[in-house]
């Protein structure tokens, strides 16, 4: 199990938690995990979403398994230019 801070709007969609516990051994599993329990979550997903593992950011690297006891944020990408 993990604890996950969900930053921005992401907290909004997980019924305004922006903390949640999740049993994922990867981010793979983590991203999937929290669309089937939070389904608003999902197009955030599949547009991107960062991961920050104990302040290192992760981008597209859904096999990174996911220490016990790491400090784990979820953050919408940016839109820019």
């Amino acid at each position: 199990m993990v604890e996950v801070t969900l930053w921005g709007a992401l907290g909004q969609l997980a019924g305004g938690q922006s903390k949640v516990e999740v049993e994922a051994k990867d981010i793979r599993e983590l991203f999937r995990k929290l669309a089937e329990q939070y389904p608003g979550i999902e197009p955030w997903i599949e547009k991107g979403i960062a991961v920050a593992i104990d302040g290192t950011i992760y981008r597209d690297t859904w096999s990174k398994e996911l220490p016990k006891g790491a400090e784990i944020f979820l953050l919408p990408r940016l839109a820019g230019g």
